[in-house]
């Protein structure tokens, strides 16, 4: 590693490197079910953006035509978010700080398997019960699998995307 001299002359000290604050984002065809299905599904939280969507509203910074009624109040017309209930959230958009999932519509339809996709873990012995209760979210079960590795089954969210329980 090549060190620059500082101003001073003195070799700069790199900073240490911190942690990436990241969001999964997947494309939907309607961003607001999937959102429905995934807080579910994680026992997770839609993110509430009407205060800043009416904020922008008022302000005439955005049109009309980007937002939509979702469950009673304002919401961005083409994404819709959820996260995690303990994390931090910026209270004036309503946007997560932490562990989120966001959902953008897209105008293509899903075409092939996943290259990416979520594990989840309800706890030992409760894969049965959480693989039904998925179910009656909407969500589809494809198969079951059981390797050397370990035991899963994997499903289809209502949308198509593949994910697993463990």
């Amino acid at each position: 590693m090549t060190q620059t001299p500082s101003a001073s002359g003195a070799p700069a000290v790199a900073p240490a490197p911190v942690p990436v604050h990241w969001k999964l984002v997947v494309d939907a065809a309607d961003p607001h079910a999937q959102a429905d299905f995934w807080a579910a599904a994680l026992n997770y939280l839609v993110e509430d953006h009407s205060a800043l969507v009416g904020k922008l509203l008022g302000l005439g910074a955005v049109p009309a035509e980007l937002t939509v009624e979702v469950h009673g109040r304002r919401a961005w017309r083409d994404l819709a978010a959820v996260r995690h209930p303990d994390e931090p959230y910026d209270q004036q958009s309503g946007t997560g700080l932490g562990r989120r999932l966001l959902f953008q519509r897209v105008p293509e339809d899903k075409t092939g398997k996943n290259r990416l996709h979520l594990d989840l873990h309800p706890g030992e012995g409760r894969r049965q019960d959480e693989v039904a209760r998925l179910e009656t979210l909407g969500a589809r079960t494809l198969r079951r699998v059981q390797e050397q590795g370990g035991t899963w089954v994997v499903m289809h969210d209502p949308e198509g995307n593949e994910f697993c329980v463990h």
